[in-house]
Order: structure tokens, then sequence, then C-alpha cells
């Protein structure tokens, strides 16, 4: 039962993850949120769109903190100073206006930008522009003991950590990226809001293009779709190279029946007008083409239908979504997904397998129909992040690995690597109240038995 006899609030994420506060707490101000930590002693997890799909912002137990009125939005030149509750869709509105764009690019851009920073978000143009962590300039941050820092780019942080592995892909979220002598921004960008509450940041903008291609090219085989995601996969122009196999062009047709039949898709967006690249492809003659904010519009929803559409399939059916984040090594692409299939298929489990395949980062989404299946499912889950592992890869890519993918962290990194991120958490959450059950399970007495 909650505190005073108040009822608990409940909380899930868009993967239907469930959980609890004793109450919520949204503060109007930085000044408040640090009144409110000092005064109380109690577990506190910081929710924003409840976008996620890890439970990394559903909380088990004690405060959730709303940010939501932290939507501060200042345009300058190059550069931007937003709120954690602002959402990633006013700051492409507002950038825009000013001819410029932010970079990172996650699917759902209702996200609030504080969701961003705590899962360095990326998406489908991080192959070219790399991921949220890369474009923060500045950072502001509240601790558990109330302490409040602004921290600028290139700023040390002032303590010793050794260097932990880093899995040879272009994309990787699990875990701390501890190396000695790191920015402060870099540890606290991606740290899944185990260390510190994000009230602000400065981020980069860049300047808008004057001339944009988008399409989405339809393929006759799944083989020569990934042909051509090798051949383009280095050219400048591209900034958006992302992948649809036949099932999720089935799913898709659901609810878009004009889309083509076909085996394989990528939606590409190019800057300038040098198509010459594409004469070498078998493009299929009903493939679409844009050049317009409209047509970007369009194909943008296309993309953000198909993460929909699993999330409703699953919902329906009464399960978990089952959806993996790992990334591979580009020159293993085709192999992972050949060995997806080579697993899966036997099973007679529905599944897709789409997204960032510029960064050989592809989502399988499982959509299992019976309790049998959800059970295999998450024992894919596992066994595919042993594979990618294997091949050189990582077990999570963007969206990081809060609750329900946790235990994955031991398969990508040693123990005493494990012990050294949790030696930071003890630092700057020596009481283990921020984002309790994130990346780790609890460890000291003083922390909920539901986490």
């Amino acid at each position: 039962m909650a505190p005073g006899g108040m009822k608990p609030q409940p909380v899930e994420d868009a993967s239907g993850y469930r959980g609890q506060a004793d109450r919520l707490l949204t503060p109007v101000n930085e000044a408040e949120l640090v009144t409110f930590l000092v005064a109380n002693r109690e577990p506190v997890t910081v929710v924003g769109a409840l976008s996620g799909v890890t439970g990394g912002a559903v909380p088990t137990t004690g405060v959730a903190i709303s940010l939501a009125k932290f939507d501060r939005c200042e345009i300058g030149r190059g550069m931007a100073r937003v709120g954690a509750g602002l959402l990633l869709a006013d700051l492409q509105v507002a950038a825009k206006a000013s001819k410029q764009f932010y970079a990172p690019d996650p699917t759902y851009n209702g996200a609030s930008m504080g969701g961003t920073f705590a899962n360095n978000a990326s998406g489908s143009r991080s192959f070219r522009f790399g991921s949220t962590r890369r474009h923060v300039l500045a950072l502001r941050a509240v601790f558990m003991d109330g302490t409040v820092r602004e921290f600028r780019r290139g700023e040390a942080i002032d303590f010793d950590v050794p260097r932990v592995t880093v899995p040879a892909t272009t994309k990787h979220q699990a875990g701390y990226p501890l190396e000695p002598g790191m920015d402060w921004i870099d540890v606290l960008i991606g740290s899944e809001g185990t260390l510190a509450i994000l009230t602000e940041a400065t981020v980069r903008l860049l300047p808008a293009p004057a001339e944009l291609l988008s399409g989405v090219l339809f393929f006759p085989s799944e083989a020569a779709a990934l042909a051509a995601v090798d051949a383009w996969r280095t050219l400048p122009q591209l900034r958006m190279l992302e992948y649809f196999d036949a099932e999720s062009l089935n799913l898709l047709r659901e609810v878009i029946p004009e889309s083509p039949r076909c085996a394989a898709a990528l939606l590409i967006e190019q800057e300038g007008d040098d198509t010459g690249y594409l004469d070498s492809a078998p493009i299929d003659e009903a493939s679409w083409f844009g050049t317009t904010d409209a047509d970007r519009e369009r194909f943008r929803k296309f993309r953000h239908a198909l993460p929909e559409r699993v999330n409703d399939t699953v919902r329906r059916n009464g399960y978990l979504k089952m959806g993996t984040d790992y990334a591979v090594p580009p020159g293993r692409n085709a192999e992972m997904i050949a060995r997806y299939r080579e697993m899966l298929d036997p099973t007679g489990i529905r599944y897709v397998i789409y997204g960032h395949i510029g960064d050989a980062h592809v989502h399988v989404n499982m959509l299992p129909a019976t309790a049998e299946q959800a059970r295999q499912s998450q024992r894919f889950l596992h066994d595919f992040a042993h594979e990618a592992v294997l091949r050189g890869g990582t077990v999570g890519a963007e969206h990081g690995l809060g609750k329900r993918k946790r235990d994955l962290l031991s398969l990508l990194y040693s123990g005493p690597e494990i012990e050294a991120m949790k030696a930071v958490k003890r630092r700057l959450d020596p009481r283990w109240l921020l984002g309790q059950g994130n990346l780790f399970p609890c460890e000291p007495a003083s922390c909920s038995p539901s986490c």
C-alpha cells in the first residue's frame, strides 16, 4: 500500500512492462526537485513519455518523478538549450524553423528529450551522425544528495575508472562506457536514470541541407536488398538506410494496403541529387520517391507504423513485446540475419525483422500467439544476444537494458567490468535510490525487494 493510504500509481511503458509508484511528483522547477530529494530518502524513478521498451522508466516502488514541466526550448545558431520534458518533435519543429536540424532521429518523435538522454537514443540517421551522446555539448544534472552541476563537453570525471569492453559495432548502449579520463557527459548520457536526474542540456544543431531525396525502395529478394546495403553503406550522401523484411511488409499492409508485395524494402534519405548508385540495384518499379516535406512525413509514418503494429499485435495476443536490440559489426550483418531465420523458422513463431541496417542493427520482433511461443520467444532473446556477442556485437544498441534485459549485461562484460560500473553507481548514488532495478539488481539492504 502506498504511504498514507494513497492508491499506488500504475505505470506501463510501450513494451507492456508494468509497475507502480507510491505517488507521482511533477516538480515545476529545479529548486522544487532539489527540495524533494533532500527531504526524502526513498526510491526515485524518472518517467518521461514512457515510450521505452525495457522497463527503465517503470518504477517498482517509491516515487515516480515527471519532468514534463521542464520544457525549455531555446534555439541558437548551431545549438539549442532544451529541457528534459521537451518532446523531440517540438525540438525538430523549432530547429526546422531556423533552417537547422537535430541529427539523432529515434523512430518515435513523441519521446521526451530526457528519455533520449537516458538511453543515448539514436535511430535511422545514426549510421551517419551517431547517437545522442555525440550531440550533447553541455548537461545539467541533479544528484540524489541535492547537488546540482552543469557539465561542459570536455570536462573529465574527477575519479578513476578502468577501460571496459567496446564492441566492434557502430552503435552500442549497454552499461556505462567507462574509460580513464572520460567526459562527465559521456558517463551520464546513456546511464538509464541510474546516476543522476538530467534536467537540461545544450545540444548541437546542424544546418539543414538544401535538398533531400527520400524513398522506399522495394526489392525482389532479401539477398538483393542486403547486397544494396553493403554497396551503399559508405556513400557520403546517404543519411538514412532502414530495412523491412517480407513479413514486416505483410504486417504493414494491414494498415497501409497500397504497400507492394515484395521480398524486402529499404527506406533511404539522401542529401543532393546524385542517384547514380540506384541504377545497379534491382529496384521494383513500384518504389516510392519524394523530395517534399510531405513525402518525408509520409515515409516516416510508414516506418513508424511498423513498431506500432508490432506493439498492437503482441498486446492483442496478451504478451509482452519480445524484440531484440542487438547490433553486430557491419561485415557480419547478413550472417546474423541468416542466423535469426535459421533459429526461428522451425518454431512457427511469427516474427518480423526491420530497422537500422546501416548500422547492422536490425530489430527482430517475435509475435507469440500462445503461452508456449511466448516462453520460446523469451529464451530466444537470450540466445540471440549470445549469437550477437559471438560475432563481436552488442546486447544493447539503442534502447538500453532497463529492468527487462539487465541479465544480458553479463554476456558482454566481465565480472570486474560490471563491478567497476557498480562502483560508479555507488559513488554517485550511494543509497542506490535512483532508477532501482535498471542495469543491475539492487544490492544494498535498503533497496526494495521488488527491484
